[in-house]
């Protein structure tokens, strides 16, 4: 009866370790297609970057990157295994071409280790001859001092260097957001919206083109320039032209690295301030030469 009873026992805790066994496998398994999954989800995150990243830096005339090609082959022969000093293939001659004794099957005894040890000439490995090179260990093989081998590198955590990964993409995405922000400010006036702007922008031109036409005046007055010449360039020579300089600033200066279509460059408010301002100007400087008569 006992010995039933362990018997029972101990299939009962066979069982509970199999089943235990199996809810570990399938957590490993689920582990792992969780790791495939973020791993895929980070891949193409970074592949849009990627693009992303291209796109700003053509918007701001960087070239694009172009796919880097293989490195070229040395120049020269192309030394292999029989270009060893002192090496021979099988029926070639060793060093001061003697031929090596054992050199493989035919030779007259058999060679490698089907050479019975303790027998004369034959050995289960060749001995290394004056002249001759030895064969060297792989980087990283050697062992270390008294012949014991190096610490092992640690393994690293998948789940830590995806997690590391993830927060640099999220850091990628900010700092991506904001060049998007200043890619989309032009260089002239950032701060300012695009109908201050270009109220500055015609503003101003309109203002040269009445400094302009107070030289004009002065020309005048001293007889360089003709009555109908004068009034041609006040009424519609100088504000065409300040119109059209405020247009090309706005157009050059005015417009956002990266932007969708044209930007506005409100032809109606220019047109209406270079046209009026101009001869208002004039007008003003009249009746401020009167006053001061």
């Amino acid at each position: 009866m006992s010995d039933y009873s362990e018997y029972a026992a101990l299939a009962r805790q066979l069982a509970e370790r199999r089943r235990a066994g199996e809810r570990g496998a399938a957590a490993e398994a689920e582990r792992r297609r969780n790791l495939h999954a973020a791993a895929d989800y980070l891949q193409h995150r970074l592949t849009a970057q990627g693009q992303r990243l291209d796109q700003l830096g053509q918007a701001i005339g960087l070239p694009a990157p172009g796919v880097p090609t293989p490195a070229a082959a040395p120049a020269g022969p192309v030394t292999g295994p029989a270009a060893v000093p002192g090496a021979g293939s099988a029926g070639d001659g060793g060093p001061g071409g003697a031929p090596i004794s054992g050199a493989g099957p035919g030779a007259g005894e058999p060679a490698g280790a089907a050479g019975a040890p303790g027998r004369p000439g034959v050995g289960a490995y060749p001995q290394v001859g004056v002249g001759e090179t030895k064969l060297a260990l792989p980087p990283g093989a050697a062992p270390a001092a008294g012949g014991v081998p190096g610490p092992r590198p640690a393994e690293t955590d998948p789940t830590i260097e995806l997690e590391l990964a993830r927060r640099y993409a999220d850091e990628s995405d900010r700092h991506g957001q904001q060049a998007e922000l200043l890619a989309q400010r032009p260089a002239l006036l950032p701060a300012w919206s695009p109908v201050a702007r270009a109220l500055a922008v015609y503003a101003g031109c309109a203002a040269v083109a009445a400094v302009l036409m107070v030289v004009m005046v002065l020309a005048s007055g001293v007889g360089l320039v003709d009555g109908f010449t004068l009034g041609a360039w006040i009424c519609a020579g100088l504000p065409a032209l300040s119109f059209f300089a405020g247009y090309l600033v706005l157009g050059r200066w005015g417009r956002p690295a990266m932007v969708a279509g044209t930007p506005p460059r409100y032809v109606h408010l220019g047109f209406l301030i270079c046209f009026v301002a101009v001869p208002v100007a004039y007008v003003a400087y009249l009746l401020l030469f009167r006053l001061l008569r």
